[in-house]
C-alpha cells in the first residue's frame, strides 16, 4: 500500500511517501523559521497562508524524486490536530481533495502519536511495550506505550512545556527565533556549574513535570547579571539546559522504574537536543536498558511520521467518519479510539 503523508499543523509543511512493502520512499519539508523570525513566534495567519502556498508545489516535488505519480496513492494520511485551526485546514482541505480524486479512503492522524511512533522508522527499531518522553515546543508528556493505539499517560508538564521554557528562556539571553537550537548552541561554549537552577518537581513523587519556575528562575538570575557578557550568557545556558536534561532523564528513570520496562523512547523536537541524547543513553547503558530516537531529521514535524502512523493504524475494523475534520485540541487517548479510514466518495 502506499501512502501519502501530509503535515501542516504549525509553521512546517512535510509531505512524505510511505510503502508498507518498501517503507519510505521519499519526504520533504519547508520550515517557516525565516518567515516568523521577525516576529520573534509563529504568527497563525502567516503559517496558513504559506502551507497553501507551499503544499502542493512540495507534493510535486517529493514526488517526482521518489519517481511516483500522485495516481499511485492508495492512501492519504494528514494530521487532523492538535495544532493550528488555519494550517490544520490546509492539510486536511488538500488530502480530501486528493482523496476524493483518486477515490481513496482519508485518515486523519493525531500529531503526537506520528512523534510517537517515529522512532520505529529507525533501525534498530522498539519492540513493544515501552515508555515514550514525548518532548516539544508544546508538549512534554511521558506515556506508557503497549502497541499502536494503545497508550497510557503517565505524567505531564503542569505549565510550560520544555521546549517552550527553552524558547522563553533563549528570548531572555537575547538569542535569535527559534530560540530552543540556539540556545543549546551556546551551552556547547558554558560552565553549567557556575550557576545553579532549581530542578522543579525532581522530588514531587509522580511523573508530572513544571517548567514556568525554572524559566522565572533564568529570568531572575539575567537582570542580576545585567549587562550580560558572552561568558555569562554562555554559563546561564548550560546551567539552564543541564536542570532541564536533569528533570527529564530522572522523570524518564522512574517512569521506566515504575512501569517495569527497560525501553525508553523519545520523540519530538527536543529530543534532537544533543545534551538530552547523551545523557538518556548514559542512564540507559547504566541500568542496562535501551533508549530509541527518530532520526535527527524526523524530530521536528514532517509528513513521514504522519505517512508511518497511518501504516500502522490503517485496517483496523473501525466504521469510517463522513468527510474530513480538524481538532485543534486533541487529546491523545480520544484519538487512539477514533476511526482510522475515511472513505470520500
Amino acid at each position: 500500500m502506499l501512502i501519502l503523508g501530509i503535515e501542516t499543523s504549525c509553521d512546517e509543511t512535510g509531505v512524505a511517501l510511505y510503502d508498507t512493502g518498501a517503507g519510505l520512499l521519499g519526504d520533504a519539508l519547508h520550515s517557516q523559521v525565516q518567515l516568523h523570525a521577525e516576529y520573534g513566534g509563529v504568527v497563525p495567519e502567516l503559517a496558513s497562508r504559506d502551507h497553501v502556498r507551499r503544499l502542493l508545489p512540495l507534493l510535486a516535488e517529493m514526488l517526482g524524486r521518489a519517481g511516483r505519480r500522485v495516481e499511485e496513492v492508495d492512501l492519504v494520511a494528514y494530521t487532523r490536530g492538535p495544532g493550528l485551526g488555519g494550517a490544520l485546514l490546509v492539510g486536511a482541505s488538500v488530502a480530501a481533495g486528493i482523496g476524493l480524486a483518486l477515490g481513496c479512503p482519508v485518515v486523519g492522524i493525531h500529531h503526537l502519536e506520528g512523534h510517537l511512533l517515529s522512532p520505529l522508522l529507525a533501525d534498530p527499531r522498539p519492540d513493544f511495550p515501552f515508555v515514550a518522553l514525548l518532548v516539544s515546543g508544546g508538549h512534554t508528556q511521558l506515556m506508557r506505550v503497549d502497541g499502536v493505539g494503545r497508550y497510557a499517560l503517565l505524567g505531564e508538564t503542569q505549565d510550560d512545556a520544555a521546549g517552550e521554557a527553552f524558547d522563553k528562556t533563549a528570548t531572555v539571553l537575547g538569542l535569535g527565533y527559534p530560540g530552543g537550537p540556539a540556545l543549546a548552541a551556546l551551552a556547547e561554549r558554558g560552565d553549567a556549574g557556575r550557576y545553579r537552577f532549581p530542578r522543579p518537581m525532581l522530588a514531587s513523587g509522580d511523573l508530572d513535570f513544571s517548567f514556568s519556575g525554572l524559566k522565572t528562575a533564568a529570568l531572575t538570575r539575567a537582570r542580576e547579571l545585567a549587562p550580560l557578557d558572552d561568558r555569562a550568557r554562555a554559563d546561564l545556558a548550560a546551567a539552564f539546559q543541564a536542570a532541564i536534561v536533569d528533570v527529564l532523564a530522572a522523570k524518564c528513570g522512574a517512569a521506566l522504574e515504575r512501569e517495569g520496562l527497560d525501553r525508553l523512547v523519545v520523540a519530538g523536537g527536543v529530543g534532537a537536543n544533543s545534551a538530552l541524547r547523551a545523557r538518556l543513553t548514559e542512564d540507559a547503558r547504566a541500568r542496562g536498558g535501551e533508549v530509541f530516537f527518530p532520526p535527527l531529521r524526523l524530530c521536528t514535524d514532517n509528513g513521514a511520521m504522519i505517512a508511518f502512523a497511518a501504516a500502522l493504524r490503517h485496517g483496523a475494523e473501525r466504521p469510517p467518519l463522513e468527510g474530513f475534520a480538524i481538532h485543534p485540541r486533541w487529546e491523545l487517548a480520544e484519538a487512539a479510539a477514533l476511526p482510522q479510514s475515511t472513505p470520500l466518495r
